[in-house]
């Protein structure tokens, strides 16, 4: 028996929006980021005819909002005819983005598009150039299910039951999954709640990061297929699965990620902290412009654009410049107009547009730790209060609480602020330490 191969994509969000992109950036990288949704579904059909696989699945939130536009369901539309052509059955699920409830009417599919209902449903897959129609032959069985409302609660995926088929099970979900990072719980379930359902492979969509969440059943979060901001970082895309028989009834998963997006968001770290103590601007300037070219030239032929964040760290006699927005505006202005510059003098040869969205500080005084310690005064007296929070989670939720209680428990503003992680609490008091530090150091 042949391997069977099918493409997993999810969170394809045609025609989003894009954070966090000011009006100073370029009219040719918005128009980039405007099509980037649909540059990146277009790279999916070609993908799938050039593959051939035997059927997609996409895994929810093909559209971006509930009330999708027009020019979105067209788009998505004419892509499944492209592969109906050439005799690729698409699957697709709704998640919480584009729910079944939405007041706009549908499309008309082409034959080859199956839109899962409220409640799983099962599909036999058949390839047709072997000849082997018949019903009790079928190639693989894909399950799934779309999400109802924009607030989907149930656990959608105790609901999916193994066909008595001898075939592969592809069960398809817009889902949280316990332990995963994101923020929404939308049809949330457990590894084990995935496990007893009998499927083979399970195409996840919600979660943005690819990741695989159990081996057996092979679960997967194929990602997004375009980033949305800048902490939806890397490549996006989708995966080529391929299920091998076995020889003993059961298959052997594998997947290859394929890249799509046109558009790749990075948060570019840079280290300050080995340069020359008395290294100025200019020093700065070179080795930023030297972080962004290396980037530039890393990145594969499939990309168009870089939106970039430079974090920069380390201990540098340039913290306190750093910290002052002034000295930052016009370092991010220099390093815009740098881009352009480095083309036209072929600094920088091909390779995607690159734009600095922001600078991040994350540096630290030169000043050495251990002496700083031992002082007298108080920075001294700051410092080890600083060490203390660190080494003791007690002291740094106490230090927490009595910095941020007054804010978090103002009338207005508790209702729109989300609980601080651990990970932000511990850069407020680098930023506080840093901070009082120049302040007693340049007085």
């Amino acid at each position: 028996m042949q391997a069977i191969r099918f493409v997993h994509a999810a969170d394809l969000h045609l025609d989003a929006a894009f954070a966090g992109i000011t009006r100073e950036a370029p009219a040719e990288l918005v128009r980039t980021l405007r099509e980037s949704t649909f540059v990146a579904l277009d790279r999916l059909a070609a993908l799938c005819e050039r593959e051939r696989p035997d059927f997609l699945v996409i895994a929810g939130d093909a559209y971006n909002l509930e009330d999708r536009s027009l020019r979105a369901q067209l788009a998505l539309r004419d892509a499944c005819a492209r592969l109906a052509r050439i005799g690729v059955p698409v699957f697709i699920a709704h998640g919480n983005h584009d729910p079944l409830s939405s007041r706009l009417h549908g499309v008309r599919w082409p034959d080859n598009v199956t839109v899962f209902g409220e409640e799983p449903s099962s599909w036999p897959v058949f390839r047709s150039d072997t000849g082997v129609e018949a019903a009790e032959h079928p190639l693989a069985v894909v399950h799934g299910v779309s999400h109802g409302t924009a607030r989907e609660g149930r656990n959608l995926a105790l609901r999916f039951h193994r066909a008595d088929t001898p075939c592969l099970q592809v069960g398809v979900l817009h889902c949280t999954v316990d332990g995963s990072r994101d923020k929404g719980r939308y049809a949330p379930c457990s590894p084990g709640d995935l496990a007893v359902s009998g499927m083979d492979y399970w195409a996840l969509g919600h979660a943005h990061e690819r990741r695989e969440i159990s081996a057996r059943p092979l679960a997967v979060y194929a990602g997004c297929t375009q980033g949305l901001h800048i902490n939806e970082e890397g490549e996006k895309g989708c995966v080529l699965v391929t299920a091998e028989p076995d020889g003993g009834g059961d298959y052997v998963l594998s997947t290859v990620f394929h890249a799509l997006g046109p558009v790749i968001w990075r948060i570019l770290d840079v280290d300050l902290g080995m340069s020359d103590p008395d290294a100025g601007p200019d020093w700065l300037e070179d080795c930023l412009r030297g972080a962004l070219r290396n980037l530039v030239g890393e990145q594969g032929p499939g990309c168009e654009a870089l939106v970039v964040r430079l974090r920069l760290r380390g201990r540098t006699g340039l913290d306190a410049a750093l910290r002052r927005e002034a000295f930052r505006a016009d370092l991010l202005e220099r390093l815009r107009a740098w881009e352009t510059d480095a083309r036209d003098i072929e600094e920088i040869e091909g390779g995607p547009r690159v734009w600095v969205k922001d600078i991040e500080i994350s540096t630290r005084p030169l000043a050495e730790r251990g002496r700083l310690l031992e002082r007298e005064d108080l920075l001294g007296e700051i410092a080890r209060l600083a060490e203390a929070c660190r080494q003791s989670p007690e002291q740094m939720n106490a230090f927490g609480q009595a910095a941020l209680t007054p804010l978090f428990d103002h009338p207005r503003a508790r209702k729109v602020l989300a609980p601080l992680s651990d990970v932000e609490i511990a850069r407020l008091l680098d930023d506080a330490e840093s901070l009082c530090a120049d302040l007693l150091e340049n007085e």
